[in-house]
């Protein structure tokens, strides 16, 4: 009798654990109540200035992201990608799907700066890189966005990424060029030049969208403020691994000492302040 208390008991407590995360979920995505937040998110990330060291550091955040993805249950779907010359990416973009994907993610716009030593220096220096974090929702098909094909110049190419010798050996790969805007998409992830087309297309049209929004967002002074905040040079969030470990988010003060498992993709706590924060402003 006693031991099957005690098995009810620790049943109860997993149910009650169970209970408090679809509560604190719940409360948490109150804060997502943008229009687009519930959509699929675009991610683009760039790697600044510093050569191979920055490289690397853009795709020490490209994992982050994916890792963090994956525990959201979230679908990473690579667009495109172009490696640095001797190690990680100079820029990449991918299409991060699943609810809330936006809403959770619009915090990561801007730069992040690393500051650690370089496993890439002989003389074990310190070294600080940049990159750029950009994301954008996926347009839902009911939103009208046009686009004319006379406006595009559409060039075809062979991929220069790992996709194997299908698509390698293939001018599968789509650059198109919107001429008004200028506005440059490619995709080199499907062997299917049909497919890379319209996958391109839908990341232009995601572009276009979100520049219009930006367009109508700067006769806000709120707006034209955190777009200066955001522009390259000023970092929203530091990455310290040398001489201590730390991860500090400037706009929001949030920080860890666990500078390892945000790398890991634990990045919820510094979503949920900048929303929280926003929230409140």
């Amino acid at each position: 009798m006693e031991g099957e208390d005690t098995e009810s008991l620790k049943h109860l407590e997993g149910e009650s654990e169970k209970l408090e995360k679809k509560i604190a979920l719940l409360e948490f995505q109150k804060l997502l109540g943008g229009s687009n937040d519930r959509n699929n998110a675009i991610l683009s990330v760039n790697s600044g200035a510093g050569g191979t060291e920055s490289c690397d550091w853009a795709s020490m955040l490209l994992r982050m992201y994916h890792r963090w993805s994956e525990d959201q249950g979230y679908k990473v779907e690579m667009i495109d990608m172009l490696a640095g010359e001797e190690a990680g990416i100079k820029n990449t973009t991918v299409l991060i799907q699943g609810d809330f994907a936006y809403g959770y993610l619009k915090s990561e716009n801007g730069v992040h700066r690393l500051v650690r030593i370089s496993p890439f220096d002989s003389n074990k220096r310190r070294h600080t890189s940049f990159a750029s974090v950009e994301v954008i929702p996926e347009v839902e098909e009911d939103v009208k966005i046009e686009v004319k094909e006379q406006e595009l110049r559409v060039d075809v190419f062979r991929s220069g990424g790992k996709g194997g010798q299908g698509v390698n050996t293939t001018d599968s790969a789509v650059r198109i060029t919107h001429l008004p805007s200028g506005i440059v998409v490619q995709c080199q992830n499907e062997r299917s030049q049909i497919k890379n087309r319209a996958t391109a297309l839908k990341v232009l049209k995601s572009r276009l969208y979100e520049k219009e929004m930006s367009k109508r967002q700067e006769t806000q002074q709120d707006s034209y403020q955190q777009k200066q905040e955001i522009a390259w040079g000023s970092q929203i969030r530091s990455y310290v691994l040398h001489p201590y470990n730390m991860v500090k988010d400037h706009r929001t003060d949030c920080e860890t000492s666990d500078a390892t498992g945000v790398l890991n993709g634990d990045l919820t706590e510094f979503l949920e302040a900048y929303l929280k924060q926003q929230k409140h402003a």
